[in-house]
């Protein structure tokens, strides 16, 4: 394979996942923005922390979506690990957004519900572009290629490819199509 088809095979592999983590950030946007009008509206907690309360339904939301869907063929083994660096991820984009709101809010003064709504969108679009590097960097790690490939073909019923009969043994044979039994 050639370096420029080698770059195109992963440029497209980054594509469907930057679009995998979009489908499940809309939703957790969606969420976000849902939860934190309702609790902005319905209650009289401030702002900055209507903001925090929806971040934090929306980050359960998203880990489910990134385990099971965007990130669900990377390691699963170290799912405590995974989970810490999630959260602690998670923690530092829900700095960002509700610093940029906090700013807008009381640095600023608007508080109107638009100007409060486009503010947590934009710090959203910001804490976004450093969660996406660092859950795909830090925790969603993808598995090793050799490990992989054993994993995979270990799933297939194969023997990996890369295993060699060991000093004074005989390399199992495999059956023919016609003598397999029914």
């Amino acid at each position: 394979m050639s370096e420029r088809s080698a770059l195109r095979v992963r440029l497209e592999q980054l594509t469907r996942e930057f679009a995998k983590f979009g489908a499940v950030g809309g939703v957790g946007l969606l969420v976000d923005l849902g939860v934190f009008n309702l609790v902005r509206h319905l209650t009289d907690i401030p702002v900055v922390r209507a903001s925090i309360v929806a971040t934090v339904v929306a980050i359960g939301c998203n880990y489910l979506g990134f385990r099971y869907f965007t990130y669900r063929d990377r390691d699963k083994s170290r799912r405590t690990k995974e989970l810490t660096l999630f959260l602690l991820f998670s923690v530092v984009g829900l700095v960002i957004q509700s610093g940029v709101l906090y700013v807008a809010t009381y640095g600023f003064g608007w508080d109107s519900p638009l100007q409060s709504n486009i503010f947590k969108f934009l710090g959203i679009g910001i804490a976004t572009l450093f969660r996406f590097w660092s859950y795909r960097t830090w925790v969603f790690r993808a598995l090793p290629a050799r490990e992989a490939v054993q994993t995979a073909e270990s799933f297939l019923g194969q023997e990996p490819s890369g295993a060699r009969p060991g000093p004074g043994s005989e390399p199992r044979p495999r059956p023919e199509p016609d003598r397999v039994a029914r």
